[in-house]
C-alpha cells in the first residue's frame, strides 16, 4: 500500500529482539523512529553491539522487525523481501566480493546492474557503442577500469572492486542508497579513494544515503546530517550547521556516556 508522504525512509517505533524467551535474549532495537527526507546524506555512527547494523538489516530486509513501522518512498515495506525493497533500495556491503560477481568480467557485471538480466544476455554489452558507453561511465572512478572492461572482476584490488559495487548500485538511481561500512576492509588511502567517490556519486547523482561507519572523521566530514545509535536507541541526530561545528573530542565523549 502506498502512503502519501515525502520522505524517502519512515521509522516508526522499531523494535528487534533476538534470541527472545532464552538466556541469550538481547533487546537490540529499542523502540527506535527515524526519519530520512529527500536529499539526506545521514551518517550513522555508535559502539559495536549498538545497533546501527541491525537497524540497517532491518531498513534492507534482511532482518525483519519484530513491532515497529518501516516505509520506503511511500510503500509499506515492514513484512517485505529484501527483493521488493530493491526497487527503491540499492546497498553495498563491507566486504567487496558481496556487490560483483568475481567470475564475470568488468563489463558483465555492469550489464548486470543496467539490465537486470541474467547470464544469457551478457553479450549484449559486445558492442563498441555499449563499450564506450561503459568506459564513459568508469573513466571519473579513475582508477583504470575503463580499460579492463574484459578483465574477471575477481583480479580487481579491493578498491577497484569496492568502486565498481558503488557504481553498480547506483546505476539505477535508487530511492534509498546505503552503504553499509563499505571503506572498513580498504587500507586508508583507499579507503578515502573510495569516500571521496561516494561524495561525487551521491552528489552528481542527487541520492538520499544512509551510511553506516566506524570512522567519527568519516561522519564529522560526509554528509548533511550525522545520527547516534546506542544501545538500540538514536542517542543523537544532528544536521546542518550543528553537525558541521560538532568536533570529534564532543562526539567522543558522548560515545562514554
Amino acid at each position: 500500500m502506498k502512503q502519501n508522504q515525502s520522505a524517502v525512509l519512515s521509522v516508526k517505533h522499531l523494535q528487534k529482539v533476538f534470541f527472545p524467551g532464552t538466556p541469550n535474549e538481547r533487546h537490540v532495537l529499542k523502540n527506535v523512529s527515524l526519519t530520512i527526507e529527500p536529499g539526506d546524506f545521514v551518517s550513522v555512527i555508535g559502539n559495536n553491539g549498538a545497533g546501527k547494523s541491525t537497524l540497517l538489516n532491518t531498513i534492507a530486509g534482511t532482518l525483519t522487525a519484530d513491532a515497529g513501522d518501516l516505509t520506503l518512498a511511500g510503500h509499506s515495506v515492514t513484512k517485505k523481501s529484501v527483493a521488493y525493497r530493491a526497487k527503491w533500495l540499492s546497498r553495498v556491503f563491507q566486504d567487496p566480493k558481496m556487490g560483483t560477481a568475481g567470475e564475470l568480467s568488468v563489463a558483465q557485471n555492469l550489464t548486470l546492474a543496467q539490465r537486470h538480466t541474467h547470464s544469457m544476455s551478457l553479450h549484449l554489452y559486445r558492442n563498441a557503442k555499449q563499450e564506450a558507453a561503459y568506459q564513459d561511465l568508469l573513466r571519473p572512478l579513475q582508477m583504470g577500469l575503463e580499460d579492463r572492461l574484459t578483465t574477471q572482476v575477481k583480479y580487481l584490488s579491493g578498491g577497484q572492486r569496492q568502486a565498481l559495487s558503488l557504481l553498480m548500485a547506483t546505476l539505477s538511481h535508487p530511492e534509498l542508497l546505503l552503504l553499509d561500512e563499505h571503506t572498513a576492509a580498504l587500507d586508508p588511502q583507499t579507503s578515502a579513494k573510495v569516500m571521496e567517490l561516494t561524495q561525487k556519486i551521491v552528489e552528481t547523482n542527487h541520492l538520499t544515503t544512509m551510511m553506516i561507519t566506524h570512522k567519527m572523521s568519516d561522519a564529522l566530514t560526509y554528509g548533511n546530517r550525522l545520527v547516534m545509535v546506542q544501545d538500540g536507541q538514536v542517542k543523537l541526530d544532528v544536521r546542518g550547521a550543528e553537525k558541521q561545528n560538532l568536533r570529534q573530542d564532543e562526539l567522543m565523549a558522548l560515545f562514554a556516556e
